[in-house]
């Protein structure tokens, strides 16, 4: 494993120098964190140097799992320096996927969908449906939502480690934070230990706000990585165990943590209308990811946004067009959403075993869309139907 601990120590150098930048962090979760923090690169192309020669040692030695996550990292990492890499193939050499998107007509059936799921709960769609939808559930005061997120957590814990098989355990530390962006929660960490940080200027909490929460952030993503940790201290494995949003097993992790409270709780009328919303949301997000990176006029994504989701505010949509152009980690990142929610969303759907082995698969290892594919070769093609 000499070459895959080599990745790892370059990945975490360039992540220590981006933090000495005051950039985002490069790595979301180490699984193996090293006892003694590397020492930073003194610029990327130090560290683009490296990655580089590390992809054609990955060649030389035919390790697939290496060459695709280098070949993430590598692009990525351009695209900091600042090379403009074309659409298509920067979310297919980061996200694995190629970014298709989906046809008006599916996306109509997705919203009809979505309408009546609204209509069990007697929601209208204008501009006042998220509002009303928020409103059919108990609102939380701040002082509340740890102790209602531990709650659900703590209910729903055995079923899921039954349903994904895992014991795995994990350690949480939850902290409030205060940041311009589009998240209002994002999770990170390594080893056993995970951090949950709840942005007080984006979170607003119901009591559905605080189930969905618990089973995407703490069921989901917290026991997912500290299980993936597990399986690296019981044997020795060929994927880097280093986790980072733009690579391509982003597209298993936002997919199944999106679907999660829905698995969990298929009856619940006001889940599955958040989880068809949801749906419906972010193959608009899509469009406008496509759009805005193919030449589209900003007025052109408002004008389709404004038309197709009545209660976004411009300022909604402006936040929208500008991470998924402007923004190079999110320009890669935000397609793992509507790529993996879709896919999930359609494997729910087709029930039957193989939801419960992709499950079980995606707490032993990151998968990439090839690897899903693998596990459920007569599934739609991950990214699109176009």
């Amino acid at each position: 494993m000499h070459l895959r601990d080599a990745v790892e120590e370059a990945i975490r150098r360039w992540d220590a120098l981006e933090k000495s930048r005051g950039e985002a962090p490069v790595i979301d979760f180490d699984c193996a964190p090293p006892v003694k923090q590397p020492s930073p690169y003194d610029n990327r192309f130090a560290a683009l140097d490296d990655l580089t020669r590390l992809r054609i040692g990955a060649d030389t030695c035919d390790q697939p799992a290496l060459r695709t996550q280098l070949d993430a990292h590598i692009a990525y990492l351009c695209a900091l320096i600042g090379q403009q890499l074309p659409f298509d193939e920067y979310i297919s050499r980061t996200q694995g996927c190629m970014p298709r998107g989906w046809t008006r007509d599916y996306i109509e059936q997705r919203a009809w969908t979505a309408r009546e799921a609204l209509g069990s709960l007697e929601i209208s769609w204008d501009e006042n449906t998220w509002t009303n939808l928020r409103a059919a559930s108990e609102q939380l005061s701040a002082t509340d939502v740890s102790s209602a997120i531990a709650e659900y957590a703590g209910k729903y814990e055995s079923s899921i480690r039954q349903l994904v098989d895992t014991d795995a355990n994990f350690n949480l530390t939850i902290e409030d934070v205060e940041v311009d962006a589009y998240w209002s929660y994002w999770l990170d960490g390594a080893g056993h230990d995970t951090r949950l940080r709840i942005n007080k200027n984006r979170a607003l909490f119901s009591r559905v706000d605080a189930y969905r929460f618990a089973l995407h952030e703490v069921l989901g993503h917290a026991l997912q990585y500290s299980s993936l940790t597990a399986q690296v201290e019981s044997r020795i494995v060929e994927w880097p165990r280093i986790l980072a949003v733009h690579c391509p097993h982003q597209v298993l992790f936002e997919g199944l943590a999106q679907v999660l409270p829905w698995v969990a709780s298929p009856d619940d009328e006001i889940i599955c209308a958040r989880t068809r919303i949801d749906h419906f949301l972010n193959l608009v997000r899509s469009q406008i990811h496509i759009l805005i990176n193919s030449g589209a006029t900003v007025t052109d994504c408002r004008d389709l946004a404004h038309r197709q989701v009545p209660w976004w505010t411009d300022e909604e949509i402006a936040r929208e067009i500008y991470d998924r152009s402007g923004n190079t980690q999110f320009r890669s990142y935000l397609w793992a959403y509507p790529a993996g929610m879709d896919w999930f969303i359609k494997l729910v759907e087709a029930g039957g075993k193989t939801l419960v082995e992709v499950l079980r698969e995606a707490y032993r290892r990151p998968l990439t869309p090839s690897e899903l594919h693998q596990l459920w070769p007569t599934g739609p093609i991950i990214g699109g139907n176009q």
